[in-house]
């Protein structure tokens, strides 16, 4: 239980003031935040670790940081996803109530009160636990982005490239979800889960060549990895297909911007690489709820780490190597 009262005014908050791996991370005592005109403020019971909270403590790829600070983090804090249960309510917000269950995207969410706008959240659905809604909003936002934008369908032939981490987990059943044949390659930690998934085959990228697979196969290449050559991906496609280009490090300066642009030069008629930058918006987080309610998406958690281990959390993902989503528990969660 929360023991959030009128009269809490401190918490803690795990913070950052330097670049840097996971040890550069520390859970400081700072203010319990007051939400504003439009804002709740959340108690939060679960935090989904993605791989772009890696890239925003790292401070890589350099060009982030002409946005994000040039010698340290403008925003201190980590944590992105957050699911939890509303303790206040700020001026002017309607539809939601104190004990409330909710779910979304914000900034800072490694902590244990977060004051998120209103608009930002969406109510957890009575089927669905708070740990599996956590899994939800940056992940699946970009997975549904990638099947929509390209109408995935009955029918369909989908290759995930780098398919073991959260955002593959969720696009890979999704896809099958939908209709989809899907292929997937990955470590071969992940081969198993991907095939209760829905995957009709997968392969494990240190021992398959993509170059081995079919050419003028898929309608859709969701290229995760970013590691591959992308004439070889081209190759993969049917005419009329694309590559979504969904993630990737690339170079310590430009990371995938530089693929991204090389993209543009390497196309053909009919066959075209499209850079994906997926928005957490509010329906899009609730058609992935209404999913998950009815028992049709489950995501996949590999390790639920405790509030006061938030920065082991971090670490974990950094090394790379985890099946699904990695979550921390919060501070007050039952």
């Amino acid at each position: 239980m929360s023991t959030y009262t009128a009269t809490t005014k401190t918490m803690t908050a795990w913070r950052q003031h330097r670049y840097g791996g996971a040890d550069a991370v520390a859970a400081e005592t700072v203010p319990v935040p007051v939400p504003r005109a439009g804002e709740v403020l959340v108690r939060v019971d679960a935090v989904s670790i993605n791989s772009g909270d890696i890239h925003l403590m790292q401070g890589e790829p350099r060009l982030v940081r002409l946005f994000l600070g040039l010698r340290r983090p403008r925003v201190a804090g980590r944590g992105m996803d957050l699911a939890g249960t509303v303790v206040a309510l700020g001026a002017d917000v309607t539809g939601l109530r104190v004990g409330d269950r909710v779910v979304g995207a914000h900034q800072d969410t490694l902590a244990e009160f977060v004051a998120v706008p209103q608009k930002r959240l969406s109510a957890i659905p009575a089927e669905v636990s708070t740990t599996d809604a956590a899994a939800l909003p940056i992940a699946g936002n970009t997975a549904l982005t990638v099947l929509d934008r390209y109408g995935v369908g009955k029918d369909s032939r989908v290759l995930v490239v780098g398919a073991g981490g959260g955002v593959g987990t969720l696009t890979v059943q999704l896809a099958a979800a939908l209709g989809a044949e899907v292929w997937a390659t990955c470590g071969a930690r992940a081969e198993e889960t991907l095939r209760r998934l829905g995957a009709a085959r997968t392969f494990d990228y240190r021992t398959t060549d993509l170059a081995d697979l079919p050419a003028d196969h898929f309608d859709v290449v969701v290229d995760i990895a970013g590691l591959q050559p992308l004439t070889l991906l081209r190759g993969l496609l049917r005419r009329g297909g694309k590559v979504a280009l969904v993630g990737g490090d690339g170079g310590r300066v430009l990371g995938p911007v530089g693929r991204i642009l090389r993209s543009l030069f390497v196309g053909r008629p009919g066959r075209r690489f499209v850079p994906i930058t997926a928005v957490t918006k509010t329906p899009v987080t609730e058609r992935l709820l209404a999913e998950a309610a009815s028992g049709r998406l489950t995501p996949v958690i590999e390790r639920t780490f405790a509030f006061e281990d938030a920065s082991a959390a971090l670490a974990h993902v950094e090394a790379g190597r985890t099946v699904g989503k990695v979550l921390v528990r919060g501070a007050h969660a039952g």
